[in-house]
């Protein structure tokens, strides 16, 4: 089990603990759901949810003990690059897929955490990426903070720094792409710029340069599927090697990395910017 404690020192009106845990913590109504019953305690004393909260008063959560189903864990080297109470943070490498998914035989990060961590642990990414991108992968360890980084993301609060090798050298040499994107057709992994697409907006700049090759630093402002190597293939300068969006006859992967992740601490409110070195420059 794991415990949550904090001082009711932020009240100015009359609210129940329901609405505490909403809207001061953020907890999500979903999980509210499953701590309601006898996992709620003020001042010790186990309540319901319209039970009053007054400032001074200390609030306990004590979420369930839960474990991933289908996801057993397996030894694998993590290379974490930031931990604390609430969040794990780790490169993932290429070639190595987030969540176990039908057909797949490779060994997922989710398999790797869930090793890492030994105890029964349910494994919440709050961030994902392909399986060929490697880069910083976000997991929460509780649903709390899990909660707190999906409303983070929804409000624009995670910013991603991703560089990568393009084809040729992009004019100008920094940019934004405001294209929309839209799966290529039912069913189909492949997606496309399209006036009836969703709204995706990536921003560019060109590090180094050579007659064949760029190496470019490239953030996302929305978060689209495959949004990155779609938007650089829609402007003439796909990923060197990426199969779906360039070269169909490319061998190996093609080299996307997400080198940082930036945001607001949901605890301590600290700017976190979180780093990871790229296998390749």
């Amino acid at each position: 089990m794991k415990e949550y404690i904090v001082i009711a020192d932020d009240i100015n009106e009359d609210i129940n603990i329901r609405e505490y845990l909403k809207k001061r913590l953020g907890f999500s109504t979903s999980l509210i759901a499953r701590v309601k019953m006898d996992g709620v305690f003020i001042n010790g004393a186990s309540v319901h949810m319209r039970a009053r909260v007054y400032p001074g008063d200390e609030i306990k959560v004590i979420y369930p003990e839960e474990d991933s189903e289908g996801i057993p864990p397996i030894s694998i080297e993590l290379d974490v690059v930031y931990e604390d109470e609430h969040l794990l943070a780790v490169n993932k490498p290429i070639n190595m897929p987030v969540h176990p998914s039908r057909g797949n035989s490779l060994p997922t990060l989710a398999n790797a955490v869930r090793a890492y961590f030994g105890s029964p642990f349910v494994f919440r990414a709050v961030n994902r990426l392909d399986r060929d991108t490697s880069g910083v992968v976000l997991i929460a360890k509780d649903p709390l903070t899990a909660a707190k980084m999906c409303r983070l993301i929804k409000s624009g609060g995670l910013k991603k720094r991703y560089i990568a090798h393009v084809k040729g050298i992009p004019s100008p040499p920094e940019g934004e792409i405001d294209a929309p994107i839209e799966r290529e057709s039912e069913g189909n992994m492949r997606r496309v710029v399209r006036a009836d697409g969703k709204h995706s907006v990536t921003r560019y700049k060109v590090l180094e340069a050579s007659d064949l090759v760029s190496l470019v630093e490239v953030e996302p402002i929305t978060g689209r599927t495959h949004q990155i190597r779609v938007h650089m293939a829609h402007i003439g300068h796909p990923l060197v090697g990426d199969f779906l969006y360039g070269d169909r006859s490319a061998e190996g992967t093609y080299k996307l990395h997400c080198e940082s992740v930036s945001f607001i601490h949901p605890y301590t409110n600290e700017l976190i910017t979180i780093h990871a070195a790229p296998s390749f420059k």
